[in-house]
């Protein structure tokens, strides 16, 4: 799923500067939620105006053709391609079409018992494209209705991580050309699992004084989240920033002998520079204008 380079360049100033970034991911939520509905939307008066009635045989060969990717037979079916992963444990193609059909089925039949029991509900909706109209009759509603949910959120799930996960290095990249802190004194590169090792958990990033490696992990989690202490434990980190922290986390940090920064607290990321002196990393005090600074710095690193 791809995330916008100016919505990561966002985020990443959002957070830095002690501001909420949540509202970025909720834009980007409802801007591709929004163009999924309209392109569903097309598809379903196109379908439509070819066939009477939305039988289960008609939407499956409309909207679940194997002609289609395993993400839109699975969203078009009332699941997600992860769900569908964590019950069978696979995601292939064919475990798709098979899980898909067979949720679809099942949604269908009780979509019809609970049209059979509730008939004094009447739904219609009405699509309009192009000057064409159709309308759908409460059991094709009900199944759009389902459809936009799930995609929904699926696309809530699959932002929120992705947005996280790929604005972290760029969070670290920035503090560093902020404070000028030379290249070789940290490590951004792409983690490869060491297949070899029994157990080799991914290191967001490294920072060095010449002599000593230490682990930085990036968590963008809300207040009181119990996996900050996890996540540094998991991956013996020396690091750890976070957008927001409690006090009890930051405890926890303390008693763990690990340095944190806590980026929504007032001017947070000045703990950057402390934390950088007392490893022995050499850098240089931050005495600029973040709102002229930072697009400056996110621009050189080419974000992606």
């Amino acid at each position: 799923m791809t995330i916008k380079e100016h919505v990561i360049k966002e985020i990443v100033m959002r957070v830095i500067k002690s501001q909420d970034y949540r509202i970025e991911i909720v834009n980007l939520i409802n801007a591709e939620f929004l163009q999924f509905a309209i392109d569903f939307f097309k598809k379903i008066v196109t379908a439509k105006l070819n066939a009477q009635t939305i039988t289960i045989e008609w939407y499956k060969q409309a909207f679940m053709s194997r002609n289609l990717s395993s993400d839109e037979i699975a969203i078009n079916s009332g699941l997600n391609k992860k769900t569908i992963s964590n019950m069978y444990r696979s995601a292939t193609k064919q475990i798709v079409i098979e899980a898909s059909n067979e949720h679809f089925e099942t949604l269908y039949q009780s979509i019809q018992t609970l049209v059979e029991n509730e008939q004094d509900v009447d739904l219609v909706l009405t699509i309009k494209f192009q000057g064409v109209s159709v309308d759908l009759n409460v059991s094709e509603s009900l199944i759009v209705i389902n459809t936009l949910a799930v995609k929904r959120a699926a696309l809530r799930g699959g932002l929120w991580s992705t947005a996280g996960k790929r604005a972290e290095k760029y969070i670290m990249l920035s503090l560093c050309h902020m404070y000028k802190v030379a290249p070789k004194y940290y490590n951004a590169e792409h983690f490869i699992k060491n297949k070899s090792l029994l157990v080799d958990r991914e290191i967001d990033f490294y920072l060095n004084n010449g002599i000593k490696d230490f682990k930085c992990e990036v968590k963008l989690m809300g207040q009181g989240n119990p996996e900050s202490a996890d996540a540094i434990i998991a991956r013996d980190s020396d690091v750890f920033i976070a957008d927001t922290l409690s006090q009890q986390n930051k405890d926890q940090c303390d008693q763990l002998g690990v340095e944190w920064i806590a980026c929504r607290d007032k001017n947070g990321y000045k703990k950057f520079g402390e934390i950088l002196t007392r490893l022995g990393i050499p850098n240089e005090e931050y005495k600029g204008d973040l709102n002229i600074d930072l697009p400056i710095i996110l621009d050189s690193l080419s974000v992606k």
